[in-house]
């Protein structure tokens, strides 16, 4: 685009030979520089036009609970469409609910999106319940289809139990909080939006926009933009007035990590990841320099603490997994006391049972934060099985080694250190051994002895 002092320049010229005579050359150039400066300025204005708004419109699918992954994905499309200027954001929704503090995150994003935002509850059928109502009314435009409904917002336990009196009373004072501040920032009707947390209330597509909870019904998406067309958003920028003829769509999915994440962000693989991880670290240490152990363990750790890192968890349960891990290890290390072992496995299962136990509110329709009990005794029983067979491979591995080094002492020669009669010591290179003379014979101190038998850390001797 050339610069504004081009265009200034040519308004100068023009003037210049305005003054002048009027003649055929003067006119072909008065002619010339009107020409270059109509042209430069539609450069510098047309593009503006072009390339300020893109001519589509992104849409995000949301099928499922609302979950830390669910809100990183939605933050992602939003800062991708206000990074690419795009005219609008289309979420489509079907949801049961979710987690508290992850809705509460999507709002706040939709709240503070520098583009254009709307909510559709879609397809047919589905429901915008519990967490998807604050994400609904929260975009500059919530649409929902025909035989969709909405509502059911009453915060309940992590695992879908109600909470106790004072806990529940705190959580329905947030949600209301957050219903009050989105009726008032986006025009809904705040009686009936809180009436969805403190009454549990559910609309229809219909209902909903007749008590002012949404704004319209669409068929399709292209419904939905005809229907915004003309319409104003107010958004972190400023006020927009939606231009929404002859957009296109555009799906924008999770990427891979965000699909990744989804699937091991679960709190069974969560255990069965963590259990893999232990004993591919164990077998490394009992056996090093296997390599394939010791990098599966290690990586299956580390996704599995990841993963752990997207959800409410219980430090105290990570504490009792650790501890597990420890007195296990040491069980291995010093086979035979028993208890150490059982002890880690007690851990274990308490450590298991407590990781997800943090008494959080949550929304209806989140995932059940919990390992199953089921999964909870079979892994414990593989791990109390690894343990075993680790213990006796150590013990046999000793107990090889050692009759390996002993078995060598037959047949060598030293000397008495203290008389055996027929019990004594002898000496055997640098080590004294206990030693017993074969045939009960009296062995003076200081003479030559021969081994003939080791049975334990007891030698047989002869005199030589």
């Amino acid at each position: 685009m050339p610069p504004l002092a081009v265009y200034i320049r040519a308004v100068l010229l023009c003037l210049q030979e305005y003054n002048k005579p009027i003649m055929a050359l003067a006119k072909l150039r008065l002619a010339f520089y009107v020409a270059l400066f109509c042209l430069g300025l539609a450069g510098s204005i047309a593009p503006v036009s072009a390339q300020g708004l893109r001519q589509e419109v992104y849409v995000l699918t949301v099928d499922g609970a609302i979950e830390p992954v669910v809100e990183r994905y939605i933050s992602r499309g939003i800062r991708k469409a206000e990074k690419d200027e795009v005219p609008l954001v289309i979420i489509k929704l079907d949801t049961p609910g979710g987690l508290l503090l992850s809705t509460q995150k999507i709002v706040e994003t939709l709240l503070d999106a520098g583009v254009p935002t709307a909510v559709y509850v879609h397809p047919p059928g589905a429901f915008a319940a519990s967490a998807g109502t604050f994400i609904t009314t929260a975009a500059n435009f919530a649409v929902m289809a025909k035989a969709t409904s909405i509502g059911a917002a009453t915060p309940v336990g992590s695992g879908g139990e109600d909470l106790p009196e004072t806990l529940s009373e705190k959580a329905k004072n947030i949600t209301v909080a957050m219903a009050d501040g989105i009726a008032e920032l986006r025009g809904r009707n705040r009686e009936k939006l809180i009436s969805t947390v403190t009454e549990a209330r559910a609309f229809t597509a219909s209902q909903a926009v007749d008590e002012g909870i949404v704004d319209f019904v669409a068929e399709d998406i292209d419904d939905l933009l005809d229907q915004l067309h003309g319409r104003t958003a107010v958004t972190a920028v400023g006020t927009v007035e939606m231009n929404t003829r002859d957009l296109t769509e555009k799906e924008i999915d999770m990427n891979l990590a965000e699909k990744f994440f989804s699937f091991v962000a679960d709190p069974n693989i969560i255990g069965i990841l963590l259990t893999i991880g232990a004993l591919g670290i164990f077998v490394e240490l009992i056996h090093p320099g296997l390599f394939v152990p010791g990098v599966t363990g290690v990586l299956a750790l580390i996704v599995g603490l990841v993963a752990l890192g997207t959800l409410p968890f219980n430090w105290a349960g990570i504490a009792l997994l650790a501890l597990a891990a420890v007195l296990i290890f040491l069980e291995i290390q010093v086979p035979g006391l028993g208890f150490l072992g059982l002890a880690g496995i007690v851990c274990f299962i308490l450590g298991a049972l407590l990781l997800f136990s943090v008494g959080e509110p949550s929304l209806p329709g989140a995932p059940v934060l919990k390992i199953s009990l089921w999964l909870v005794s079979i892994l414990s029983g593989i791990m109390a099985a690894f343990a075993l067979v680790l213990v006796t491979q150590v013990i046999r591995y000793r107990k090889y080694q050692y009759e390996g080094r002993t078995g060598k002492l037959v047949g060598q020669r030293g000397h008495v250190t203290s008389t055996l009669n027929p019990k004594g010591t002898v000496q055997l290179a640098s080590e004294v051994w206990t030693a017993i003379s074969k045939g009960d014979y009296v062995i003076h101190a200081g003479e030559v002895v021969e081994v003939v038998d080791v049975e334990g850390l007891t030698l047989t001797v002869r005199r030589v």
